[in-house]
Parts: C-alpha cells; structure tokens; sequence
C-alpha cells in the first residue's frame, strides 16, 4: 500500500492512467458514486459545490463503484454519458472501481485505514440494518456517496457518512476550513 493517496495511480473515465499527484495543492473531495441509488440526486450537489468552489483549488473526483446492490452496472462510457446527461456532471470522473472487499481499490484501502470513522455516522447504518444490509464495520465503506475530503497536501482530513450531503453544513465547513489553509 503507498503512504499518500497522492501516490495511488487510477485511471481516468477514458481510460488514461495516473496518479492522483495531479491533484496536489488541491482540496479534494473523493466519492464513490452510483447511477442507480437513492442518493443519485447528490450528482447535482456535488456539481453545485464543484461549480462554487473549483475557482478557489477544489476538486471534486468521482469513482463509480458497483459495490451496493449492482447499482453501478454500467461500462465506464456509459456512467459518463449519464453523468453529462443527467447531471451535466463537470467535475474529474474516474474508472469503476471497488471501494470495498477482497479487491478493494489501493485508493480506498488508504482511505479506510487512514480515516475509519465517518461525521454523520448512524441513520444511514441503521437504515440500511433495517432492510437486512448487513454491517461490515465502521471502517469499511458504508455506501454509495461516502465522502473523504482532502486536504492540499494529500493528507485525509475527514471522512462523511454517504446521507451527509454535499450542502450539510459539517461538510462545507470542512471544505472551507481546508481551502483557508495555505497551499
């Protein structure tokens, strides 16, 4: 396992290998994302924080993942279509990876370990208890659009339970606080 998430090499929606130290002196925010989930609509969310703070060294970076319920089937081409389409999604969108399991993605092995609780832990896990969806612990990925913001320097500052949405206040202070710092 690298040390930094900056090191993680991963490729891009078309393809293009490269290692997320494209992204340093950014403020990231890394979600797995699914096209056939209820908490889908976030796309436009996270769009509208993209759009408001990308001028300021924001990057949102999506990674689609089929780890919940089959509710990413689609080829890397298609999730991008549906992304521009539905969502006129303009933020970096990544391959489809795992985010959990035996072949857990590197990236989010490093993200789990590094931060193994998540802010707005708890409705989410029980709702998900509640229809029989087995708990795989906190450190593992919960669902769909769990969110691990970055700070410049690649350093995990915090991690959001996948229900935090992108205008939860505990999220855009934390994106705040960390485009504060300096580069």
């Amino acid at each position: 396992m690298k040390n930094s998430i900056l090191d993680v090499s991963v490729k891009k929606i078309d393809g293009q290998a490269m290692t997320l130290e494209t992204f340093r002196g950014k403020v990231l925010l890394i979600v797995n994302v699914a096209s056939k989930c209820g908490l889908t609509p976030q796309y436009a969310q996270l769009e509208k924080l993209y759009q408001e703070k990308h001028a300021l060294g924001f990057e949102i970076l999506g990674f689609p993942a089929n780890n919940f319920m089959g509710q990413e089937p689609g080829t890397d081409a298609e999730i991008a279509s549906f992304c521009s389409t539905s969502y006129d999604v303009h933020f970096p969108l990544f391959s489809k990876i795992s985010v959990k399991g035996a072949d857990q993605h590197p990236l989010y092995g490093l993200l789990t370990k590094v931060r193994p609780d998540a802010v707005g832990e708890g409705p989410m896990r029980e709702r998900l208890a509640g229809y029989g969806i087995k708990d795989e612990g906190a450190s593992a990925v919960l669902w769909n659009f769990e969110k691990f913001l970055v700070a410049r320097d690649g350093t995990v500052a915090e991690r959001f339970a996948p229900d935090v949405s992108p205008q939860d206040p505990r999220l855009t202070a934390a994106v705040e606080r960390e485009l504060a710092k300096a580069a």
